[in-house]
């Protein structure tokens, strides 16, 4: 870094700070105000939040090493920009009718309390140990990496990224709340952006261009005749067979897009159904971009150190290690603020949607007559206790954290059919019962948790058992699609067995339940351009797989 470089990063914080500052002089009255932003956000604080809440540490780390590692296989996820489209096109009508703060209230409006106490401690717990765990530990070490600074003032240089993301983060959103989350998107995004992009064409002219890219990574060929640049790989893959991609990942990506309180709380906070379907749109644009300025840097630090011009020590220190080498003095604080940017955005939407989980769908119950204000106390009180476990968390990271990381990425994949399949029938099946839908979470989350227990225990489990085969023994996507049609066919048997929920009480909350006013807000809410950009972004997804296929 040189001094250059930390003019242009002390530059950036600056105009942050600005922007936080400005959102904390904002009065935070009710609830809505600070969980929700009121409820007036437009669409392109909206689209922006998406996008930046989505960039984490999965990407800054996994998602550009597994493109060092394995090329192209995990572009399906960061191609899901159709799913939200379906987010904003199918959903949110339904979530903006029932006004609801949490996607564990939906399920009680639709269900019962029983299926809202499930859903939002799984979800408190998942944000707590383990989102906010790995990103905090991704910091840390991406900071330690990308500033090349093994210690300052006899400390690891670990600790005081680590640590000062986590506070400088937890400060702003404990003080500005969903305002501060949205606002600090807009600011991060094109930061984020921008950094990327410049990492991507310097990469490429280090390299030689796309032409060179494409033939050193074909080069590179699986045994079952995959090279790294193929889309579709074979379905005995290991890994990523066409056969569990195709559908495993959109059941996932309709878990996370669709029905994660980490997501949708920001459509939740738009004016009216207008703002937060157009927000999706423009977050599906932008989720058109991962794909370009992480994965495919990943493959060309793979080429890079293939043609011996950058020592690469592990997949997992793709991006860092070509921010470290390529960039020139004044770009390389562009990039890093752009990795800060995405850190904070993330960490920052996730204290934010732990808080109002465990304020709506806890404390407010315990305490229903608490007023507006006491309430935000509540939610900025609930913040910080989350970014102090955050704090406290860092050094169990610090000690597992490469063994833990790898095993996390399961955990999206089985929980996800569960919730996925409760939420599915849930709206497009109105005769699905409120004993079902707590059947169907209860199920996907019991065989969810077996297959993750059985990962941690294989050493100690007989290969040739039935247990093992059936648990086990299925790749993670198979085993995911498996679980997602089983809950189904539990939802579906249940339902016929058992009571019904009263009809009047979820008018708005299902397929053909919306009434004439419900029916004509809804259609008032898009025109004939709306539609027209949902085409050019699904075009541009098709044309993608056609490419890569």
């Amino acid at each position: 870094m040189t001094t250059i470089d930390w003019i242009v990063l002390g530059a950036f914080f600056v105009l942050l700070f600005m922007v936080i500052w400005w959102v904390i002089r904002l009065k935070e009255e009710t609830s809505a105000d600070y969980f929700l932003a009121g409820r007036n956000a437009g669409w392109l604080v909206i689209g922006a939040s998406i996008f930046a809440s989505n960039i984490g540490s999965e990407h800054l780390v996994g998602l550009a090493g597994a493109g060092a590692e394995s090329g192209m296989a995990m572009a399906h996820w960061e191609m899901h920009g159709w799913m939200i489209l379906i987010l904003g096109w199918v959903f949110v009508p339904f979530y903006s009718r029932s006004k609801v703060f949490t996607m564990p209230e939906f399920l009680e409006r639709r269900y019962n309390s029983a299926s809202r106490n499930f859903l939002a401690i799984i979800s408190l717990v998942s944000y707590v140990l383990t989102k906010v765990a790995v990103t905090v530990y991704a910091g840390g070490i991406v900071f330690k990496e990308v500033f090349g600074i093994d210690e300052w003032l006899g400390i690891d240089f670990f600790w005081i990224g680590a640590i000062g993301l986590v506070v400088i983060t937890g400060i702003y959103t404990v003080l500005g709340g969903m305002k501060a989350v949205l606002y600090t998107s807009v600011i991060q995004m094109p930061v984020l952006l921008l950094g990327s992009i410049v990492i991507l064409v310097v990469g490429l002219r280090e390299l030689g261009g796309w032409g060179q890219l494409m033939e050193i990574a074909n080069a590179n060929v699986t045994v079952h005749g995959d090279s790294m640049m193929s889309l579709m790989r074979s379905h005995r893959d290991a890994e990523f067979p066409w056969t569990g991609v195709i559908l495993g990942s959109a059941i996932i990506g309709f878990w996370y897009w669709c029905t994660d309180q980490y997501i949708v709380q920001r459509v939740l906070s738009g004016a009216n159904q207008k703002e937060s379907r157009r927000g999706t749109i423009f977050g599906a644009y932008l989720k058109l971009l991962p794909v370009f300025i992480f994965l495919v840097p990943g493959i060309i630090a793979y080429a890079l150190h293939q043609q011996g011009m950058m020592e690469l020590s592990s997949s997992d220190a793709a991006f860092s290690t070509l921010v470290a080498n390529l960039l020139p003095v004044g770009l390389k604080g562009v990039v890093i603020g752009g990795l800060i940017a995405a850190l904070m955005s993330s960490l920052a939407s996730l204290f934010n949607s732990s808080a109002i989980l465990f304020t709506m769908d806890f404390y407010k119950r315990i305490k229903p007559e608490s007023s507006e204000k006491h309430l935000v106390y509540v939610g900025r009180a609930a913040t910080t206790v989350i970014v102090i476990l955050g704090i406290l968390w860092i050094p169990v990271m610090r000690g597992i954290g490469q063994v833990l990381y790898q095993y996390l990425q399961d955990v999206q994949s089985l929980l996800s059919p569960g919730i996925a399949s409760v939420f599915l029938l849930g709206v497009f099946w109105k005769r699905t019962t409120p004993a079902a839908g707590f059947t169907g979470l209860m199920t996907g989350f019991v065989f969810g948790m077996t297959r993750l227990a059985a990962n941690v225990m294989e050493p100690y489990l007989n290969p040739g058992g039935l247990f093992y085969r059936i648990i086990l023994q299925p790749n993670w996507l198979h085993y995911s699609i498996y679980l997602f049609f089983f809950c189904i066919v539990v939802i579906v048997v249940v339902s016929y067995f058992t009571k019904p929920a009263d009809a009047s009480k979820t008018v708005g909350l299902t397929y053909g339940s919306a009434n004439e006013e419900q029916k004509k807000e809804t259609r008032a809410s898009w025109n004939r351009w709306d539609v027209v950009h949902t085409v050019i972004i699904l075009s541009v997804i098709g044309l993608f797989y056609i490419y890569f296929w």
